[in-house]
């Protein structure tokens, strides 16, 4: 039996497309004998989301690596130190003989637990320039010849010449429900018929409040045009808004890929959740989380979706409604350029990355043998 450890998570955008990953060891290798089991935070959502998907759940504390000046950062810091005897005592325990990391950071100590078990490390980079537990996790794969993943080719040029041999650009893992989504589910799901254009808004699973405030002063003249399906976020609290042409929904699940194939057009944020949008060939505009809250990596995925041509984009000062107003009735009014967008996005997605993924882990616990 070989095990195989999955880490990662805080975000959603940590969690989902690792259980992309393991949905394609699962499905591609049905006839091998392994498991799968993922060490993730005591706290916030990710033990739901991941035994949801039908994988063991090992909870470790997680302390927040910060960039900056925190009182909190001491109490973190023997956090840090707990999970990676935590981690250390789970990864033993369970065997496991490679570990794939999603990022995010819950993720440093179960891999550099890994690193001092010599079990490989494997790590997967989301966004275009990789984050401080990425930096981090490096180490650990250096150490044990495992290999980086990222979604980006550019990715590569901002790890130092050591880690550049261990790079393999892959894309993002996006689960298969994205790939396999019907439109006339999700319009079915919505009450909507098939002559009704869909702008869907998506701030993630905890809203964004930005967002949020800009559609509804955007609302009626978006109405004009489309019915506005809005995933507010968890604490927001905007049903009453709701009318014909503005659907509100705290957080929609199972259902997404599906309202997401049957909308025209899609606005948000600029995670690794675009990835999925791109999945659908959706055009996009996107509104990336800047400031002093973030390390400007949404800026950058969504520069690299605007120069391919897949997105719009609006930051700093030009996010306003009349700006959004603009863009969304001119990309209304041509249907040639919302195609020319989709193919950019079917493009900048075509790569199958949970399944190759998948393949490499695969060899790498099957010592290189062919499968």
């Amino acid at each position: 039996m070989v095990n195989i450890a999955f880490t990662g998570g805080g975000t959603g955008g940590h969690i989902y497309p690792g259980l992309a990953v393991a949905s394609a060891l699962k499905n591609e290798f049905t006839n091998s004998q392994f498991r799968l089991f993922w060490i993730g935070s005591s706290k916030g959502m990710d033990r739901s989301i991941v035994e949801e998907a039908g994988i063991e759940f090992f909870a470790v504390p997680s302390g927040k690596l910060r960039r900056y000046f925190s009182f909190k950062t001491a109490a973190d810091f023997f956090k840090i130190i707990a999970s990676f005897f935590a981690s250390r005592k789970i990864l033993k325990k369970q065997k496991a003989d490679i570990i794939f990391s999603k990022g995010g950071f819950v993720s440093v100590p179960p891999c550099a637990a890994a690193a001092s078990l010599k079990i490989p490390v494997f790590t997967h980079e989301s966004d275009f320039s990789p984050g401080l537990a990425t930096k981090i996790n490096v180490r650990s794969v250096l150490k044990t010849e495992g290999k980086i993943f990222t979604a980006y080719e550019e990715t590569k040029n901002f790890f130092h010449e050591k880690y550049k041999p261990l790079v393999i650009k892959t894309g993002n893992p996006v689960r298969s429900a994205f790939k396999n989504a019907d439109p006339q589910r999700g319009r079915k799901f919505l009450g909507l018929q098939n002559d009704e254009r869909i702008l869907l808004v998506l701030g993630g699973s905890q809203g964004a409040k930005e967002i949020n405030n800009l559609i509804l002063e955007s609302i009626h003249e978006l109405g004009e045009i489309y019915t506005v399906v809005h995933q507010t976020g968890i604490n927001n609290e905007l049903k009453e808004k709701e009318s014909v042409r503005y659907k509100p929904f705290s957080y929609i699940k199972e259902e997404l890929p599906d309202v997401m194939a049957a909308a025209e057009l899609i606005l948000g944020r600029s995670g690794a959740g675009i990835w999925e949008w791109a999945v659908c060939g959706k055009p996009m505009i996107l509104i990336p989380l800047s400031g002093s809250g973030t390390r400007g990596d949404q800026i950058e995925n969504a520069q690299y979706f605007k120069e391919t041509g897949a997105a719009e984009v609006l930051t700093g000062s030009d996010v306003n409604s009349g700006n959004l107003i603009r863009i969304v009735k001119t990309l209304a009014g041509d249907p040639e350029k919302r195609k020319t967008m989709s193919q950019f996005s079917f493009k900048i997605a075509e790569a199958d990355s949970a399944k190759e993924i998948a393949y490499i882990l695969f060899k790498a616990v099957n010592k290189g043998e062919n499968n």
